[in-house]
């Protein structure tokens, strides 16, 4: 599977297999090209939106490395127009010193602070003043790795909007289009911050500086420092249908 997904080399490919769990539709198992997540979202909105027409459910149970995560999906007749996924509820702590990854990212500082979120794979959040600061990032990518294993989340509020940039190295991915399992926490961090309400539905832009755009949406359930429930939506489209030979 790793090596299958190094030679497709997108940021996610996802392995669908027999459940374990119990109440499970499937299990699937999923792959950067360089290493195998417990969790990523996008993966698994995808998926989703794959399987929601053989199976015919409104919701999928998909187990992951990190439990079973259910996925409503919404039609329009046959067509799958969008999903919802309740992600796990993400453990947070700060970064002792993110100097490192200021350095790394060519800023000067972060104006919250500047957290790791835990939800499978882990993901660090640094607020910048603009969305053009956001846009203008040209990261040193060996030095991010060095900095940290995670991924580095760089983001603003932009109009009624968020706008953020996923970086992973480390995980073979410079820079991520789409990045669901750094969707939910973000609109975590936001609110325990109190840059918006609980239950505050955020819309958040990735991927225009690599000309693959995407639009996702969040939404923390909660009060003061603890998540009771953690909701990201999306859509997804087929692009190409094929197979291959070994």
């Amino acid at each position: 599977m790793q090596t299958l997904a190094r030679e497709v080399n997108l940021s996610e490919s996802v392995f669908v297999l027999p459940p374990t769990a119990e109440g499970a539709d499937v299990r699937i198992r999923i792959f950067t090209p360089a290493v195998e997540l417990p969790f990523a979202g996008h993966p698994v909105l995808g998926t989703a939106f794959v399987l929601g027409g053989p199976l015919s459910k409104i919701v999928i149970r998909l187990e992951t490395g990190a439990g079973v995560v259910p996925v409503e999906l919404e039609r329009e007749g046959p067509r799958i127009v969008f999903g919802w996924m309740e992600q796990p509820l993400p453990t947070h702590e700060p970064v002792a010193d993110p100097g490192p990854i200021f350095a790394a990212l060519g800023v000067s500082g972060s104006g919250l602070p500047v957290e790791r979120y835990d939800l499978g794979p882990g993901h660090l959040y640094i607020e910048l003043g603009s969305p053009e600061e956001v846009a203008a990032l040209k990261p040193d990518f060996r030095a991010l790795a060095s900095a940290t294993q995670d991924g580095a989340n760089c983001f603003a509020r932009d109009g009624d909007g968020w706008k953020n940039r996923m970086f992973a190295p480390n995980h073979g991915v410079p820079e991520d289009p789409a990045t669901g399992s750094a969707a939910g926490p973000l609109a975590v961090h936001l609110a325990r911050h109190e840059r918006i309400d609980w239950g505050e539905r955020i819309r958040i832009s990735q991927g225009v500086e690599i000309q693959r755009p995407s639009t996702l949406y969040a939404e923390a359930q909660g009060s003061g420092d603890q998540v009771e429930r953690l909701s990201v939506g999306g859509s997804a489209v087929t692009v190409a249908r094929g197979q291959f030979t070994f």
